[in-house]
């Protein structure tokens, strides 16, 4: 059985004395194998995580907030005596130290697992642009990750860490989040120290975190933040006055119809519309808001001269060793050359400008939902079309930090090809705290109707093989899974016996509508959702994941199979079931 990596599990766990971290860290040693999403640049071996145990093995779990907790890095985050890579081999460096954030979490008992993919020199929203390969979704290694933090959110998403560091200059800790599942967090600029951190922009970046859950990343956050003498962006935090996530009553600015950005993707759009009404649920009053400084503020980000910045980064690299920068990476910094140092000052008044348009929206509002990306795409298409579709990735995102706001990505359900949807709580700075509070309510209350996200958990309903007592029952039990229920379809399906493979290849396929179908007996497993990524990647074609309609009205992630399978196959409707066909059979 896995071990929950939660971060409060593992600490009562701890705590009570019936585990151990190295048996922790071996266990997600051995999950990792050989890497098929390509999360890792750098893993730790056994005995490298082995002498951060042995620094625990005096300590006392109870003093220590993240005592034995395992967590992931973005390879352009010091990790002493680690090359850091920032994605670029030629580029790397073996640090001496860690960087100040990875201190800070070293110190309260946190254990790093090794350093994770990215897009290179982290410019990038989409986790292909790396010479290790496309980072590749945990739901549907078909999809792209989310980038530029794509190993350190997938990593967290797979089960090999509890919670990891990315960072966030154009949306990289949230757009990764919502396409795996996560809360992600893109605090207040100069919250985390970004000293050790190979910078982008260097005046905009953050350190952000993924985690869990809210609770988890809250944990982090509080050991993480500070203030660094060494970093000469920090900030001291300050208060945040009114706590609107924990209020009775508030208000939430949401953009104006037309300002709203699905690319096409209507399921994307329905859900970002089920999240407003959940936050009307808790109590929220939805306001509507001109989005343009927002957007205006976005463009500025690589249409304007802070290109340059990410050009400063790496400047003496950049002119000496171009061609070892992945192309699309090497062609979006060079544009950096066509702007002056005039048109930096003319950037800077336009954004001034913008900030005041911004603030006069946030006087009618406490915080701002949006989608975190309008619509996610495959790695192929991607890789066809990597500036557009990259672009349009940060719609949502790429403002954030020029404007200097604070925001939390949420899970917000899964679409019907069992993707997952996220969207990005937004306020000002500092107000942090209330931002996390805000997602927590959203995550937990019983009203809202996105269920599945909201308690963590993904339900499954299966048809054949994956039944109680049928060979590959184990893939839900190994997992984590409970059964919830034993049911039928709603009466909308046909049923068949697939021909070849092996002897429990059931084919459930939803009629046209109009079309007379059956009702088809199924189970309903309930598994963390963590897990459900590596077992959707299990699941051979003409088999996949979709959405099923129970009996009861309810729909649930299930066992569905490609229309093309079944012209060949053999039509069991009508036994109701895989068992009573089975029995059939013997």
């Amino acid at each position: 059985m896995k071990t929950n990596l939660n971060i409060d599990s593992l600490r009562k766990r701890y705590l009570a004395g019936d585990l151990k971290p190295l048996a922790v860290m071996q266990d997600i040693l051995a999950r990792i194998g050989d890497d098929p999403h390509h999360v890792w640049i750098h893993r730790l071996s056994l005995a490298e995580i082995g002498n951060y145990v042995t620094a625990l093995q005096d300590k006392d779990p109870s003093t220590l907030p993240l005592y034995g907790i395992p967590f992931a890095i973005k390879d352009n985050i010091d990790l002493a005596g680690v090359p850091t890579t920032a994605g670029c081999p030629e580029f790397a460096y073996v640090p001496q130290q860690h960087a100040t954030v990875v201190q800070r979490l070293i110190d309260a008992g946190a254990i790093p697992i090794g350093k994770t993919n990215l897009d290179q020199f982290a410019t990038g929203l989409n986790g292909t642009r790396s010479p290790h390969g496309a980072c590749r979704n945990a739901y549907d290694a078909d999809y792209i990750s989310g980038g530029s933090s794509s190993g350190s959110a997938v990593a967290v998403a797979l089960g090999l860490a509890s919670f990891s560091l990315g960072t966030d200059t154009a949306g990289s800790g949230r757009v990764p989040a919502a396409f795996n599942n996560l809360v992600g967090v893109k605090p207040t600029r100069g919250w985390l120290s970004t000293h050790g951190v190979v910078p982008a922009c260097r005046s905009l970046d953050c350190v952000s975190i993924f985690a869990l859950n809210t609770a988890d990343a809250n944990s982090v956050l509080s050991v993480a933040t500070g203030y660094d003498e060494q970093d000469a962006y920090s900030r001291q935090m300050q208060a945040h006055g009114f706590d609107f996530g924990r209020a009775k009553t508030f208000r939430f600015g949401v953009p104006r119809a037309e300002q709203l950005q699905f690319f096409g993707n209507q399921q994307a759009a329905a859900l970002f519309q089920r999240s407003c009404d959940a936050l009307r649920a808790i109590g929220g009053t939805a306001v509507e808001i001109d989005f343009a400084p927002f957007l205006d503020a976005a463009r500025l980000l690589y249409e304007g001269p802070w290109v340059a910045e990410r050009y400063a980064a790496i400047r003496e690299f950049f002119d000496t060793k171009a061609q070892h920068i992945n192309p699309v990476v090497r062609e979006i910094i060079a544009g950096a050359k066509k702007f002056s140092a005039a048109d930096a000052y003319s950037g800077m008044y336009q954004l001034e400008a913008l900030r005041k348009e911004a603030v006069s929206v946030w006087s009618r509002i406490d915080c701002m939902i949006t989608p975190t990306a309008g619509t996610i795409y495959r790695v192929d298409e991607m890789l066809v079309d990597p500036i557009r579709l990259n672009a349009n990735l940060g719609y949502y995102t790429n403002f954030m930090n020029l404007l200097d706001c604070a925001a939390v990505a949420v899970p917000a359900g899964f679409q019907e090809n069992g993707l997952p949807f996220g969207i990005t709580l937004v306020a000002p700075a500092h107000q942090d705290i209330p931002l996390l509070h805000l997602a927590e309510r959203l995550l937990q209350d019983a009203h809202a109707p996105t269920e599945t996200m909201l308690t963590g958990r993904i339900r499954v309903a299966v048809c054949g093989a994956h039944l109680e007592g049928l060979p590959l029952n184990h893939q839900l039990t190994s997992r984590g899974a409970h059964l919830v229920a034993r049911t039928q379809s709603s009466a909308d399906y046909n049923f068949y016996a697939l021909p070849g493979g092996p002897p429990f290849r059931p084919g459930m396929v939803r009629v046209e509508k109009g079309e007379t179908g059956s009702a088809i007996e199924v189970e309903v497993w309930e598994m963390p959702a963590r897990e459900f990524g590596s077992f959707v990647a299990g699941i051979p074609a003409p088999l996949g994941i979709g959405t099923i309609t129970l009996g009861s009205g309810e729909q649930v992630q299930g066992f569905v199979c490609e229309q093309y399978a079944v012209k060949d196959a053999t039509d069991i409707s009508h036994f109701g079931g895989w068992r009573a066909y089975l029995q059939q059979k013997s």
